[in-house]
């Protein structure tokens, strides 16, 4: 593999320092409609219970989002965005010293959520989808996610194409850090995110994971959302299978590329797979 892993994420008013195992992102989806928990945590005071319980098992971050990216979803006005995501913003700050992240692709969310004690951008239009996100980006000093994906929600999975899908994502995941750095947003503060299963075959899927390692070469970190996906059902061939398993094989294959974040619903046992991984010398295979 030969690509040495960033070292470090800058985030506003901290800095987070990689290790062996990857950080686990907790996923906090306060939403009627995502693919796998919509409807769960709608009340404030679940979602925020919920994250509590996740920063319990071992979460790092928590990224919270209040409008679903799921394949045909519609869009979400900015005022009931802001009415499902700020309680829970707000509580799991009060509440938590972990790092939060907001999950949205509107600026007014974005900022509202940094006011309230975020310290991440999780934006899955890579900051293009709003003109004013950017400029929220460099003003506050939040760290950024900046993820790749053909299309949008509504119609990123109707016929998606590549000819080189790792080279694709990887040319377009590199214009964007070169122009959020001439923005004013160093490279050590961004992740940059291939986008599992949005605008993705299960193919395309799997090509990005196989060679995850290659985003190193941008010199951010690397943070990757294959949790629950469908490509995992596809894999195995039952649809209507439990798909913490397929989560957990993808991991153990991320944390062997030096990926330095995983976002999960389901901390507790990806956490407890890889602390068995490194204990037993899966890590020895790779950084």
């Amino acid at each position: 593999m030969g690509l040495s892993p960033s070292p470090i994420w800058k985030l506003r008013g901290r800095t987070l320092a990689f290790g062996r195992l990857p950080l686990l992102m907790g996923i906090i989806n306060v939403t009627p409609d995502s693919f796998s928990d919509g409807g769960h945590f709608l009340d404030p005071a679940a979602a925020v219970e919920h994250g509590l319980r996740l920063a319990s098992e071992g979460a790092d971050l928590l990224d919270v989002g209040g409008e679903s990216t799921r394949p045909g979803a519609t869009a979400v006005a900015a005022a009931e965005e802001l009415r499902r995501v700020m309680p829970v913003v707000a509580g799991l700050c009060r509440q938590t010293s972990l790092p939060v992240s907001i999950d949205t692709s509107k600026a007014i969310v974005a900022r509202e959520a940094l006011a309230a004690g975020a310290s991440i951008i999780n934006d899955v239009t890579a900051l293009e989808g709003d003109a004013a996100m950017q400029a929220v980006a460099v003003e506050s000093g939040a760290g950024v996610c900046v993820m790749h994906m053909q299309g949008s929600p509504r119609t990123m999975q109707e016929n998606p194409k590549y000819t080189d899908v790792v080279r694709e994502v990887l040319d377009y995941l590199r214009r964007r850090r070169d122009a959020l750095g001439e923005a004013g947003i160093e490279p050590d503060r961004v992740a940059v995110d291939p986008g599992i299963g949005f605008g993705k075959t299960a193919e395309h899927n799997l090509g990005l994971l196989r060679e995850a390692w290659r985003l190193h070469e941008l010199g951010c970190a690397v943070l990757v959302g294959p949790s629950r996906k469908r490509f995992i059902a596809q894999q195995i061939g039952d649809p209507a299978a439990d798909r913490t398993a397929g989560t957990i094989g993808v991991a153990l294959a991320l944390a062997r590329q030096g990926v330095q974040v995983i976002r999960v619903h389901d901390v507790a046992p990806v956490r407890q797979a890889l602390a068995l991984y490194e204990a037993s010398g899966g890590l020895a295979l790779g950084y």
